[in-house]
């Protein structure tokens, strides 16, 4: 199984295989494993333990972890750079997108997806060389 050097930067490649093509199963939900735990309200419980804008160590566990098969990788064919994303949600039930919690900090993961094409809003890669390093791989900047 394939493993990941940068957190965020799977989180978009989950992002694309659970929550938008639903082929990566079954879908994590914080929400059902805080019920699952007693918890009625996610972000109530997120507020009460200072734990607002940061990612819940149960969702990185689970994320962490996470294998993903080549197979899967391979379907990847475009990723999208949005703060809307559900995995955020997942993650930080209260982040807002106005810090860089869950900017890619490196694109050494790229080599993980052989047919990706497209980076749309890579603009808000903040990485130096991001597109040089997109270009190289025959990787669109949309």
């Amino acid at each position: 199984m394939a493993q990941f050097k940068d957190f965020n930067f799977k989180l978009l490649v989950i992002e694309k295989l659970m929550y938008e093509d639903e082929t990566l199963t079954p879908a994590f939900s914080i929400d059902e494993r805080m019920r699952d735990r007693g918890i009625a309200d996610t972000v109530t419980y997120v507020y009460d333990n200072d734990l607002a804008f940061s990612v819940l160590e149960e969702s990185r566990t689970y994320f962490e972890q996470l294998e993903i098969s080549d197979e899967l990788l391979a379907s990847v064919d475009e990723l999208l750079l949005d703060g809307g994303h559900q995995v955020y949600y997942e993650c930080s039930p209260v982040w807002d997108g106005e810090d860089d919690l869950f900017d890619v900090r490196s694109l050494d993961d790229l080599a993980l997806l052989p047919n990706l094409r497209l980076i749309d809003n890579a603009d808000m890669l903040t990485l130096p060389d991001a597109e040089d390093q997109l270009a190289a791989r025959g990787i669109e900047a949309g």
